[in-house]
């Protein structure tokens, strides 16, 4: 299934490593005109240079205020990703204020903040739009030293139902992608060792942790008009983790 996004302008958050920049050279591939944001200056320069035309927005999106002024001028955008998140893991009994309130900031409040920006000016327009936000399967289940992280992705689970509830009126569409561990060079790092790895795929009937490319397929999906009657929906990319 070839998807096309020829005239359409995409925000993706988190661009500079991982699923957000591959969602980005995606994008671009499909004939998005892309606006890059990320954290860190570097990750954004070689991202530029692989590819040239992007714009980029240089945030850490923990901070309202410096969201709020990176983003006043944005521009139209058509399509959003929120893909930014930070994984702070504790036991339950040893979580930290700092923690607690950076995750939340970061994993929640970003996407509310950037999608009220973005949405808002989709329905000034009278435009239609999408916006993904790239949950976990940890929103559907508990994880030891997670519990931070499983709430936070949790409550975005929440939040893209009540936003495509209130959003569906104005013919934008908001989903979530929800995958398993992703191979990642983050990933890679942190489930390479058999004792860690082997319990999580012995409970997934495929047997393998998901690529990058499974979760930008299904996120380019969702943005795309093949999902023209998705809304307030998830994606699992968790290879049936869920099934047990």
């Amino acid at each position: 299934m070839e998807l096309s996004f020829a005239g359409r302008r995409a925000l993706v958050t988190g661009a500079g490593k991982g699923i957000g920049r591959a969602a980005v050279k995606a994008l671009c591939g499909a004939g998005a005109q892309v606006v890059a944001v990320s954290r860190t200056a570097e990750d954004l320069a070689s991202l530029a240079r692989e590819c040239p035309g992007i714009e980029t927005v240089c945030v850490d999106l923990g901070s309202w205020e410096a969201t709020e002024k990176a983003l006043a001028d944005v521009g139209p955008v058509d399509l959003l990703v929120n893909n930014a998140g930070v994984a702070l893991l504790q036991p339950f009994l040893d979580v930290t204020k700092e923690a607690f309130d950076t995750s939340f900031e970061v994993n929640l409040r970003s996407v509310l903040q950037v999608s009220q920006i973005v949405a808002r000016g989709m329905v000034a327009r009278g435009a239609p739009g999408a916006i993904v936000n790239v949950s976990s399967q940890a929103s559907r289940c508990a994880v030891r030293d997670h519990a931070v992280y499983c709430s936070t992705k949790s409550a975005l689970d929440g939040l893209t139902k009540v936003m495509a509830l209130e959003l569906g009126p104005h013919q934008i569409r908001v989903n979530t992608v929800n995958p398993t561990v992703v191979m990642t060079a983050m990933g890679r790092a942190n489930w390479s060792d058999p004792r860690k790895a082997g319990p999580v795929l012995d409970r997934i009937p495929l047997g393998k942790f998901a690529e990058v490319e499974d979760v930008v397929n299904g996120i380019l999906f969702l943005l795309s008009d093949k999902a023209a009657m998705t809304t307030g929906s998830g994606i699992l990319v968790e290879g049936g983790f869920l099934l047990g």
